[in-house]
């Protein structure tokens, strides 16, 4: 399998070094990343979740809220979606067979209505919590307009029992997907979040989604995180005890198995930058820099 690292728009929230911990000039935002994955299988493409799409950069709202369009401020241009960037590595849209979800937050699910035939892969913990829009966060964040291929979703329930992955239940058999790709429950940022396992020759990538949000949570002796994520993490979880104890898992995946796993979230610029920078020597060379982050001041969205 060949994967590809894409940054699906990026996100400038105030608070700069507070907030990602890199070294930013007076008055510049933060940068956080929308990591997602194309993966080239024998089976079509797959996408690890798809950033924002062009319906919340074409129309901001009402696919997004104002509560998070201000708060993060994202970057909405066209080219940074998943769709466009698949484009550019010569590939069609239909060629999209599968999209797997980590979970169902807006700048994780904005992209699945360009892919409208592609099955998505999702927990079913995740579905029913984002459905029933309990509370006026989970109304900003889960945003069913972003939702219209909900006929093409495939649903799993927590795995109970079974073969383990490292010590994690996982769901190992996903329908018309390799078996060298898995569903990890890591619940904590919401009821229903996953990481995606791939099982390359080399070893393994886990995209742990939101389980963290900086690189240096996971340094197995002295982990720690930035102000800003800190309490940006404190604000978005769903189960507050389950999202530590599992961090405290992954960190220990990282110190006892950190030669056969490659542990990555979602929205770190460093490790995306990194991934990005290992996989992109095969890139055709018009293809290199896309997804890259720079440090912008941000141009906030119109919203209609």
């Amino acid at each position: 399998m060949r994967i590809h690292h894409l940054n699906c728009v990026t996100m400038c929230p105030p608070g700069g070094r507070w907030m990602d911990g890199r070294s930013h000039g007076k008055g510049l935002s933060a940068s956080l990343v929308c990591h997602c994955l194309l993966i080239e299988t024998e089976r079509g493409l797959v996408l690890v979740d798809t950033g924002f799409g062009l319906g919340d950069v074409r129309d901001p709202r009402p696919r997004l809220s104002s509560f998070f369009l201000q708060l993060n401020r994202p970057q909405l241009h066209e080219e940074m979606t998943a769709i466009r960037q698949v484009e550019r590595l010569g590939f069609k849209p239909e060629d999209v067979r599968h999209i797997l979800l980590t979970h169902l937050d807006f700048d994780h699910a904005g992209g699945l209505d360009d892919f409208p035939d592609a099955d998505v892969h999702v927990m079913l913990d995740e579905v029913e919590a984002a459905a029933a829009q309990r509370t006026w966060l989970d109304r900003q964040r889960f945003r069913p307009r972003q939702w219209r291929t909900q006929p093409h979703w495939v649903t799993y329930p927590t795995p109970t029992g079974g073969e383990r992955w490292y010590g994690f239940d996982a769901v190992r058999e996903l329908k018309g997907l390799p078996p060298e790709i898995l569903l990890v429950p890591l619940v904590g940022h919401t009821l229903g979040h996953a990481g995606i396992a791939i099982q390359r020759p080399e070893g393994w990538l886990l995209h742990a989604g939101d389980a963290y949000f900086h690189h240096e949570e996971m340094n197995p002796d002295h982990p720690s995180c930035t102000p800003g994520l800190w309490a940006y993490q404190e604000l978005m979880q769903k189960d507050g005890r389950m999202r530590r104890h599992n961090q405290e898992r992954l960190r220990e995946l990282v110190r006892v198995h950190d030669r056969d796993v490659q542990v990555f979230c979602a929205h770190d610029a460093t490790e995306f930058e990194r991934l990005e920078q290992e996989s992109r020597a095969d890139e055709p060379h018009a293809l290199r820099g896309l997804g890259s982050v720079q440090d912008v001041e941000p141009t906030l969205p119109t919203l209609h």
